[in-house]
């Protein structure tokens, strides 16, 4: 018996019976299983090895470019919402291969420079810009693997990465399971972040929610994800308690008047937005500057194909990173020193 097979059996015996099982994972694209690794597992690993993924590293999570070594990027938000959201996962016997699948490409849509740059593109691109859903056209039709368009990752993967935000709710409880561990996470890890930058100190959060929640970031994850592994244990849904419930997003709250508005947070918002904006005009008005490689993209693809030139240019610059974004606006716009 293969190692796949032995870790199909093993979930159908020993996982919850509301789990997803990765030998009933469907594909577009139908494959020959692999020996030693489920489908959940084997998405994961393309996710890992995707390019999309490893430009996370230098993409903004709350503060841009910062010159310190500690501050999150987007790649490590992404790291530490996989470790909570599988935590969570085995505490309830769910599927922690796809749990974790979802949670390592949830954000991969993200912009350069965070969610300033989703809101620019969001008003450039006429049919608007929502980065969950950048994220599910990248492992869907933008990434190459095998000279093949996208990743072709199991459904059950694309249907948590489209729903793990806002009011949408995926049809697994592995996908709803990372819409609290992202919440959990980006609270508070921004909050830890602030306090690094002088901008909060751990005393002005509110005093119940110390009291409550606890007086540290880790104690709080503790807390919060304790809650709701107890809510949930044996229900056909991911639930967290309503006090922890009301307290979490009291917090969330308080992070959007005190962090996430603050002017030393935004004070470069303006200019990161028009960097994005004079990218954006300028390659659509000189469009056959895009890298070929990118153009190549929607070639002989039926999904891709008809894209409109706003979509392409969108799909360019929602890939840059914050460095290759603020270079790719220097040689463009600013004029190069002569060297004589």
């Amino acid at each position: 018996m293969n190692t796949r097979v032995k870790q199909e059996e093993f979930e159908t015996r020993y996982l919850s019976k509301y789990a997803a099982k990765s030998k009933f994972a469907v594909r577009d694209i139908d494959e020959e299983g692999d020996f030693y690794r489920t489908s959940f597992q084997r998405d994961r690993d393309r996710i890992i090895h995707s390019k999309s993924f490893r430009r996370l590293k230098h993409k903004t999570q709350v503060y841009i470019s910062p010159e310190k070594d500690h501050y999150r990027t987007r790649l490590t938000h992404t790291l530490e919402v996989a470790q909570i959201a599988r935590t969570i996962a085995r505490a309830l016997e769910l599927n922690e291969d796809l749990t974790e699948a979802i949670a390592l490409s949830h954000d991969l849509g993200h912009t350069p420079f965070g969610h300033m740059g989703e809101d620019a593109l969001n008003s450039l691109n006429p049919k608007g810009f929502k980065h969950y859903m950048q994220s599910s056209r990248i492992v869907k039709y933008l990434e190459i693997r095998k000279q093949n368009h996208g990743l072709n990752l199991t459904r059950e993967v694309i249907d948590g990465i489209e729903n793990h935000t806002g009011n949408n709710k995926a049809s697994t409880l592995e996908g709803r399971v990372i819409k609290f561990a992202d919440r959990i996470a980006y609270i508070n890890h921004d909050i830890d972040d602030s306090i690094r930058a002088g901008i909060l100190t751990e005393e002005d959060l509110p005093e119940n929610i110390r009291e409550k929640l606890g007086k540290s970031p880790s104690e709080r994850i503790n807390n919060m994800v304790v809650n709701v592994i107890n809510e949930s244990y044996g229900k056909d849904d991911i639930l967290m308690g309503d006090e922890e419930y009301r307290l979490m997003m009291q917090l969330r709250k308080f992070m959007f008047q005190e962090v996430y508005f603050n002017p030393i947070v935004k004070q470069d918002e303006e200019k990161a937005k028009a960097l994005i904006e004079r990218l954006y005009l300028y390659f659509l008005k000189n469009f056959e500057k895009l890298p070929n490689e990118h153009l190549e993209i929607y070639k002989n693809n039926e999904n891709l194909k008809y894209s409109s030139k706003e979509d392409i240019v969108t799909d360019y610059i929602a890939g840059m990173t914050d460095t290759f974004a603020i270079q790719e606006y220097k040689n463009i716009f600013i004029p190069k020193q002569w060297h004589i």
